[in-house]
């Protein structure tokens, strides 16, 4: 037997043992650091998404996430149900692994720009699941706010790592990762300080998915039909707004990018008057500094990720420091629009 159908077998047998369900047709999907994954036809016709945690190390941040995730379904959001386990677990361990099982949601990642319509809808869902977790408890895992508090010269050195890091690992294009390097060197030198001197003093935060972006978002035609991949940490709305609404892969490729910027900040304002105002504004600054401060993508190798994912964080890579270009030629004028999304009353 293959590592393939080895893999296939023990899939069949949890489910099996641990949820009482017969498995017909298991599927690989090739996504995911963290976890092995895979789709499930059982024999009665149940579409179900199972994965295996590759670590039994965070397996208490696992459980927060999938608790987290429950709260926001049954509050009517669109999330998938997890289900739990023979002994009424949202995670279970069977054959030396952790394993979670939730129903598969009609549609798929959106792999192009978003439209207005997605943007959105997106914004309602977005500002509803704020709105419902401001009650949640504060998680213990917190995001990291480099892009407020961490150093340039750090910042440089981080730089300075992925360059020997990518000449160690032979980098597919050596001497475009140098130039994009050095741009974002000139930008950290010469914008960081002025950008961060016009962030609100203090912002709110709460508990959030903390990763709720392009890839954790199923959707179908122009509507989220759900919500995936919950982190479960404490971080800030003006954050997660403004990574959301200013999707690279939107800002990069489509000529309706500021249309879909603001449709999604209009809806989410809609949905949830709680926010400050002056967090609104500040929510494209925000995804510029934590763009900034981020060189997630700039090398790849170690991930081992499949091919297809490694060349998606590679895109990835190339669509933010398109974005990042165009949010610094727009940025005053996109928080004038931002400001003029308050029409009608709000937190001051």
């Amino acid at each position: 037997m293959d590592e393939a159908d080895w893999r296939e077998t023990l899939t069949a047998e949890v489910l099996a043992t641990r949820y009482g369900a017969v498995a017909e047709i298991i599927e690989p999907v090739h996504m995911g650091t963290d976890t092995v994954n895979r789709r499930v036809l059982t024999d009665d016709g149940l579409r179900l998404f199972v994965k295996q945690y590759s670590s039994m190390a965070n397996l208490d941040a696992a459980r927060d996430a999938w608790d987290m995730s429950e709260y926001c379904r049954a509050a009517k959001l669109p999330v998938p149900r997890v289900w739990p386990d023979m002994d009424d677990n949202l995670v279970t361990i069977a054959r030396g692994s952790a394993w979670a099982v939730v129903d598969e949601v009609p549609g798929a990642v959106n792999t192009s720009a978003m439209t207005v319509p997605l943007a959105e809808h997106i914004g309602v869902v977005m500002g509803r699941m704020h709105r419902v977790l401001a009650a949640y408890p504060l998680p213990g895992r917190s995001q990291h706010v480099r892009w407020r508090t961490e150093s340039v010269d750090d910042a440089m050195t981080r730089c300075d790592t992925v360059m020997v890091r990518s000449m160690q690992q032979g980098h597919h294009d050596l001497d475009q990762l140098r130039a994009d390097i050095e741009q974002r060197r000139e930008y950290l030198r010469g914008q960081a300080r002025l950008l961060r001197e016009r962030l609100p003093e203090t912002l709110v935060e709460q508990a959030l998915h903390a990763d709720l972006s392009r890839t954790n978002l199923i959707t179908l035609a122009d509507s989220v039909t759900g919500v995936i991949d919950f982190r479960c940490a404490t971080a800030m709305p003006a954050w997660e707004l403004g990574r959301a609404a200013f999707d690279p892969r939107t800002v990069a490729t489509s000529t309706d990018w500021t249309a879909c910027a603001l449709a999604m900040v209009r809806a989410y304002h809609s949905e949830h008057r709680g926010l400050p105002v002056r967090e609104i504004r500040s929510c494209a600054r925000i995804a510029l500094l934590y763009m900034l401060f981020s060189l997630y993508g700039a090398t790849t190798a170690e991930y081992d990720l499949p091919g297809p994912a490694e060349s998606d964080l590679q895109r990835h890579w190339r669509e933010r420091q398109i974005t990042i270009r165009r949010l610094l030629t727009d940025l005053e004028d996109l928080e004038q629009a931002l400001t003029d999304v308050e029409a009608g009353g709000g937190a001051p």
